[in-house]
């Protein structure tokens, strides 16, 4: 079976994490999930698959190389979808030998997938895309990765002439909710290194994260009748709003990229007694960081001497850090993807990852992780779609690096 078509496959689990649940998974669905690949690994014949009590997939490909002893190398995707756009009841459909114009995911909605809005698609012009009806994601993130990684055991496991070490495999729930890596067990997994596929274009090798924290930002005010408000009331909402102000607003999500940092308010509730607000910090240079995380601090601080001690509290919680500094010593990781890139016909190319993934958690957990692409595009979106022959190439990737990794001498 072709990796796309494990992907349309995969659609038919509406496994999204839920950040309002403490339970691990997150949703009874993720399990549900979970268990279906294992059932997958076991009739390709990985005799250890199984899900474990928090709802991790592991599993193992023994190597095929008399008296190997090379290091282990992993791979790892997870299952979850976001929940914040529609994930149920998806139609996901093959277009082929796409020609290059605007593909109409739905007629009676108007929704269109335009290259003259994503021009991304012009790299795909005579190949196969999956898409869908325009009213869902497609969840190729990361059910592309999962998808690619179980099509690598499939050829591993039918094609002996391939040599290679020991394979590991697993695949995390709550990934979109930033808990993928809470109760992933380092030790029983096995490996030395590993990677996430869970990137976008085929040929990504990404080894550079932000670094990430969480500001909780809550205002007390003082109520009073408006009639008698004069010198008196003190409006909690118009403080926080005082507060969003002092920020750059250059310096939001819709203003930077590359390698540029930002402040996300992504939740405000309020009334005149108390207002609360919700950002995501970001930066890819940890001093920058930490002075984005001061300057939440004393713009409270400004406004608590101008409205009274106590006014404004700010909580800081750091989330992830950049990997980079994890990976680095290990950068063999990188040239042997980039190897195996360019051996399947593409051209390796490595971008910082603008969020987080698995992979830079479990790099501070012991096990360095670079994260490759799977060949899809527009994630979280209801016009995600993925490239089926960048799907097989991106599948091959992972065949090659298996191939090289049993043929390196274990250092660690």
């Amino acid at each position: 079976m072709r990796a796309y078509e494990r992907l349309i496959k995969y659609t038919a689990f509406p496994a999204a994490s839920d950040s309002s649940s403490p339970s691990c998974p997150s949703s009874p669905e993720q399990l549900e999930f979970a268990r279906a690949l294992v059932e997958e690994m076991l009739s390709l014949g990985i005799e250890d698959a199984h899900v474990d009590e928090n709802g991790y997939v592991y599993g193992t490909i023994e190597a095929n190389i008399e008296n190997w002893n090379g290091p282990v190398i992993g791979f790892i995707a997870h299952m979850d979808v976001v929940r914040d756009v529609p994930y149920e009841n998806i139609k996901a459909r093959l277009v082929e030998n796409y020609d290059g114009g605007e593909i109409v995911l739905n007629p009676e909605g108007n929704i269109v997938l335009s290259p003259t809005e994503f021009p991304v698609l012009k790299d795909y012009v005579g190949k196969d895309l999956v898409v869908t009806d325009g009213t869902t994601l497609l969840g190729a993130d990361n059910r592309a990765g999962i998808a690619e990684i179980i099509t690598m055991a499939e050829i591993l496991l039918s094609d002996e002439s391939i040599k290679h070490g020991t394979i590991k495999i697993a695949f995390t729930p709550d990934e979109e909710i930033g808990r993928g890596a809470d109760k992933f067990d380092v030790e029983h997994f096995g490996a030395d290194y590993a990677y996430t596929v869970d990137g976008a274009a085929f040929g990504e090798v990404e080894y550079e994260t932000f670094n990430a924290a969480t500001a909780r930002v809550v205002v007390k005010g003082r109520n009073i009748h408006p009639g008698a408000a004069k010198n008196k009331m003190k409006n909690a909402s118009l403080i926080a709003m005082e507060f969003a102000g002092l920020l750059p607003s250059v310096e939001r999500p819709e203003h930077t990229e590359g390698y540029e940092g930002f402040y996300h308010l992504i939740s405000m509730v309020g009334s005149v007694e108390e207002a609360k607000l919700v950002y995501i910090i970001r930066d890819h240079d940890a001093a920058i960081f930490t002075s984005r995380k001061e300057r939440m601090q004393s713009t409270a601080r400004w406004l608590n001497e101008k409205y009274g001690a106590g006014t404004v509290t700010v909580e800081l919680e750091d989330s992830y850090a950049n990997m980079h500094e994890q990976i680095k010593p290990h950068w063999h990781l990188i040239e042997t993807a980039y190897e195996a890139v360019k051996e399947i016909g593409g051209v390796p190319h490595s971008v910082p990852v603008r969020g987080g993934t698995d992979g830079a958690r479990l790099s501070f957990m012991g096990l360095p992780c670079p994260n490759l692409g799977t060949g899809s595009h527009n994630h979280h979106s209801k016009l995600e779609f993925a490239c089926a022959q960048s799907m097989d190439d991106c599948a091959a990737v992972l065949v090659k690096i298996a191939e090289k990794y049993g043929q390196k001498e274990r250092t660690v």
